[in-house]
Order: C-alpha cells, then sequence, then structure tokens
C-alpha cells in the first residue's frame, strides 16, 4: 500500500483549522502529528502515542536535522552576545551625526535592515533602537519607521543565505517528497528560487520607492503629514499610547564597527565553510587521499552547489561565536559572566522557534513516508489524485500563495506556515510538472515557484497580521501604537500582495520568472501612479 488515501488529509487540515481557532501553532502542529499517528496505529490511542513520541525523538535523530537544530539555538545566542554590547546604540550615535534630511534618515534604516539579517526580532529591535532618536528629530512618524522596521525583517530574512529562517526552509524542502528528483542540493534549490520570492523583493522595492518618492498613501500618508506639519510623530488619540520603550543599552567603550563585526564573521566563515565542506567529504582515502586532491577534483562552483548547507552553517556559527566571545572579551564590552548569561538568555528566545521546527520535521515525515514505513503517503495520494485530475499546473502557484497568506496571517506566524504547506505543495509541482514532460529547468522552475509562493504567502502573513510576532516588534522597536502600525501597513502588504498575485498567475503560465515579474511591476506601477490620488488620506 503506497498511501492511506484520503485520511492523509486528515494531519495537514487539523493541523491548519486548530492553528486558525486557536492561534497556537506549536499545539496545532502536535495534534496534527498524533492525528496522523493515530490513523497509522488503526485508531490504537495508546500505540499512536507512543509512536508519535518515537517520531519526534526520530526527527532529531538526523545529522541534517541536529545540525540545523543547534545552528538555529546558536544563531540565538549570538544575537544575545551582541544585544548585550551597547554596540546598537553607538551606531546610532554614529548616525544621527551624519544624517541630516528625512530621506536619509530612512534610507538609513532601510539600509540596516538589509544589513541585520540573521535575526528578525534582533533586526526589528536593534534598527528601532538605532534610528528611533534620528527618525524623531525629522519628524519622521513612528508609523513610517516601524513600516520600515517590518519590510525589512521577515522579508529580508527569508531570502539572505545564512538565517534562522532559510535553513529551516531548506531543511523542509529536503525532506519533501519529490525533491530528490529535482537533481539539485538544498541550498542551490534555495539560491536558484530567490528570484521568484516575489512578495518579499517587491515589498523591499516598495519600501526603497516610498522613501525616495514620498508617494505615502492612505493612513500612512495621514500619519507622515501630521508628523512633519503638527510634529505629533504618533496618534495618541486616535490609536492609543506608543508599544513601549525598547531596553537601550549604552556603553561608553562600544563602537559602530562592534555591531557589524559579528555579521561580518558569520558571512566570512560560512562563504569559506561552503566549499570546504565539499572537499572535506570527498576525501574518501582511495581515489581523493587529501584536501589538496580534493580541490582539484572539481570546480569551486561545484563546491558550493554540492555542500552539505547544514554542515557549513554549523561550522559558521561556531567558529563566529568563538571569535565574536574572544573579540568582545578583548574589547571588554562583556565579561565571562555576562557573556555567559548573554548566550543563555540568547538561545532561550529560539526554544519556540525550535520546537516548531521539530514538530514541523516530524508531520513532514507523517505526510512524506509511505505506510510502510510509518506514515501516511500523503504526498503519492495527492500527487495521483491531482495529475489524474487534471488540475492545471499554471494555477498551483497562485492557489499555494493564496493559503499561505491566509494561514500566515490568521497564526501570525511564517514558519509554522511553510513547513506545513511545502510538504504538501512541492510533490503536486514535480507530479504535474512530470505528467507534463516537463524535464530539466522547466521541472526545476515549476518547484521553485510553487515553493516560492508558499515562502511569499507565509511572509505577508508574517509581515501584515496584527498578532504576528515581528509586526508587533516592529511597533516596539519604533515606539508606535501598535494599531497606528497596522492601520497604516495594511494598504500596502495587501498592494504588494495583490501585484506578486498576478505575477504568480503570470509566472505560473510560462513556468519563467522573468514574464512573472513583467507581470508583477506592470500593477506595481500602475498602483504607485494612481493609489495616492485615489485612496483618501483619513
Amino acid at each position: 500500500m503506497e498511501h492511506f488515501g484520503a485520511w492523509g488529509l486528515i494531519p495537514p487540515l487539523l493541523t491548519i483549522a486548530l492553528a486558525l481557532i486557536t492561534k497556537d501553532v506549536i499545539i496545532s502542529l502536535f495534534l496534527g502529528i498524533l492525528s496522523g499517528a493515530l490513523i497509522v496505529a488503526g485508531g490504537n490511542p495508546a500505540l499512536a502515542l507512543m509512536n508519535t513520541t518515537d517520531m519526534l525523538a526520530d526527527s532529531l535523530n538526523d545529522g541534517w536535522n541536529i545540525r540545523i537544530f543547534l545552528f538555529c539555538a546558536l544563531l540565538g545566542g549570538l544575537v544575545g552576545m551582541l544585544s548585550r554590547t551597547g554596540a546598537s546604540h553607538a551606531l546610532g550615535t554614529w548616525a544621527s551625526n551624519h544624517l541630516k534630511t528625512r530621506k536619509t534618515s530612512q534610507l538609513m534604516a532601510w539600509f540596516l535592515g538589509l544589513l541585520i539579517f540573521i535575526d528578525d526580532y534582533f533586526n526589528s529591535l536593534a534598527v528601532g533602537t538605532i534610528m528611533r532618536p534620528i527618525t524623531d528629530k525629522q519628524k519622521i512618524s513612528r508609523a513610517k519607521l516601524a513600516y520600515i522596521l517590518d519590510s525589512t525583517a521577515a522579508p529580508v530574512c527569508i531570502i539572505a543565505p545564512i538565517s534562522s529562517w532559510v535553513v529551516t526552509v531548506m531543511s523542509v524542502v529536503k525532506g519533501s517528497e519529490g525533491f530528490g528528483s529535482l537533481g539539485i542540493s538544498e541550498f542551490s534549490f534555495f539560491i536558484r528560487s530567490i528570484p521568484y520570492n516575489l512578495y518579499a523583493l517587491l515589498t523591499l522595492v516598495m519600501v526603497l520607492i516610498l522613501i525616495l518618492s514620498g508617494r505615502d498613501f492612505g493612513p500612512m500618508a495621514a500619519s507622515e503629514k501630521m508628523a512633519k506639519e503638527q510634529g505629533l510623530l504618533w496618534n495618541e488619540k486616535k490609536f492609543g499610547p506608543p508599544s513601549g520603550e525598547v531596553e537601550h543599552i549604552e556603553n561608553s567603550r562600544a563602537k559602530p564597527f562592534d555591531m557589524l563585526f559579528p555579521i561580518i564573521v558569520l558571512i566570512i566563515t560560512a562563504v569559506v565553510f561552503f566549499p570546504v565542506t565539499t572537499w572535506m567529504g570527498a576525501v574518501d582515502g582511495e581515489t581523493i587521499t587529501s584536501f589538496g586532491q580534493a580541490v582539484s577534483s572539481m570546480s569551486l562552483a561545484t563546491a558550493f552547489n554540492d555542500t552539505d548547507a547544514s554542515v557549513a552553517l554549523f561550522y559558521a556559527v561556531i567558529f563566529t561565536i568563538v571569535i565574536t566571545y574572544i573579540y568582545y572579551m578583548c574589547r571588554r564590552l562583556l565579561n565571562i559572566k555576562t557573556a555567559a548569561a548573554s548566550l543563555k538568555d540568547g538561545i532561550s528566545s529560539m526554544v519556540p522557534a525550535l520546537i516548531i521546527l521539530t514538530m514541523a520535521w516530524t508531520i513532514g515525515g507523517i505526510i512524506k513516508y509511505t505506510p510502510d514505513e510509518g506514515g501516511l503517503g500523503l504526498a503519492n495520494f495527492l500527487s495521483e489524485t491531482v495529475v489524474n485530475g487534471g488540475f492545471p499546473i499554471w494555477l498551483l502557484p497562485c492557489i499555494a500563495f493564496i493559503l499561505s497568506a491566509l494561514i500566515s496571517f490568521s497564526t501570525g506566524t511564517s514558519w509554522g506556515t511553510f513547513t506545513i504547506m511545502i510538504p504538501i505543495v512541492m510533490p503536486i509541482a514535480v507530479a504535474l510538472a512530470g505528467a507534463k514532460g516537463l524535464e530539466g529547468a522547466p521541472l526545476l522552475n515549476a518547484a521553485m515557484i510553487s515553493v516560492a509562493a508558499v515562502l511569499s504567502g507565509a511572509v505577508f502573513g508574517d509581515h501584515s497580521s496584527p498578532i504576528s510576532d515581528t509586526t508587533i516588534l516592529s511597533s516596539t522597536g519604533a515606539g508606535c501604537p501598535h494599531l497606528e502600525h497596522v492601520t497604516t501597513q495594511m494598504p500596502y502588504a495587501v498592494f504588494v500582495a495583490i501585484c506578486s498575485l498576478v505575477g504568480f498567475i503570470a509566472g505560473g503560465l510560462a513556468l519563467n520568472t522573468f514574464i512573472g515579474w513583467a507581470g508583477t511591476l506592470v500593477v506595481f506601477a500602475a498602483g504607485m501612479i494612481f493609489l495616492p490620488r485615489l485612496i483618501s488620506q483619513k
């Protein structure tokens, strides 16, 4: 037996429904896993519970998974160390002495958002701490600052090659049914799929266009007008008081470079270890007996493409923490006690994400594995049903984007969304493409645009949902009333989502990223011309 038929739909549908109702992704994922185990166990609750426990443990009994798990935990520790130094305040002081206009201040906030890509939470709080005194001085509304913070958090993390978001995506993609037939590594798949991530990229473009052109519209235009003309940086009468103050650590020893140092080290070590780990793995002791032989046996591009990203990133974060630890100790920004405490606090902050990640691996296994392997074979069932039913492949990216956007917006989490949706979408995309005789680049394009649609929809929800962590932290980082941030940002997020939807329809029809972007940019250009005239500021 290859699958349990329609019974296999129960775990993902139950997970999605519970997530929408309870807004708790962790308990929803757990009950989804348990329901799948119950089906496999023939309705025996005791056996299902034991199988669930075994599957959760087995998900970490894997070299790839445990390295990604530890990478995310240690990345949280690195962020905790960085945030304890007072370096963000030093960078803010430097910036305030060099930024003299509204436009340059907003550009600086946008640039810092791109630069601090390793964690979305730290991005919102650190950039907010740095930029708020500067933007206040230039009479830039807190709502506009919150929008810039929010728009350079999740949208940047999902396209940055080195972040906890990306390794999670690569892990889920790697474990999805059908991925093995693409003939590409998970890291190369991610890199090549970046141009298809329409929502994330267009959000970054829109922020830049609004800063340079000043063509704000809707509630944001009203908040900006009030700030410029009346000096009122937030509308407390309408939206209530600001979300609160961000912890503002000052350290007279800290310098602006102390903020950049860990990020630079992480990038350099990761870039070095991507090919190095491939060369190390090529030394088999028989045909290749030394590291030098391994280097000469393949090109640098091949070494990058064939890398095990989990190994490379794990090495990179370990080296970065050690180097940063020593650097901060030498700079006397931390001592043994405060460095240890900051590492502990940072790792603790990642616990909810690590739980979601572990459960995502587990429910992905139930969906993917056949009954003989302890799973439901849902991927096989969906592939057969969709292919035999004549479902048009061009419609898959559109549907994937809409469903992912609805789930993410309702639950406030992108991680939970793409860990649920990618294992479902990947095998359908591969099966539909195969049924149409697509091979090579067309097959890969079909898979990439479908997965990118899931990521785009997930980021939309994370970006715009009132209950999203990054939305809340962006309000806090900017010192903006939360409701004002949500109200002013929503028209922008929905507009970009509509543009992206058009792009996924066009891109799905042609299975080509250029066609997708052409459709997206036509709608975007028309909107930026007419929306400021059509939407009232009131």
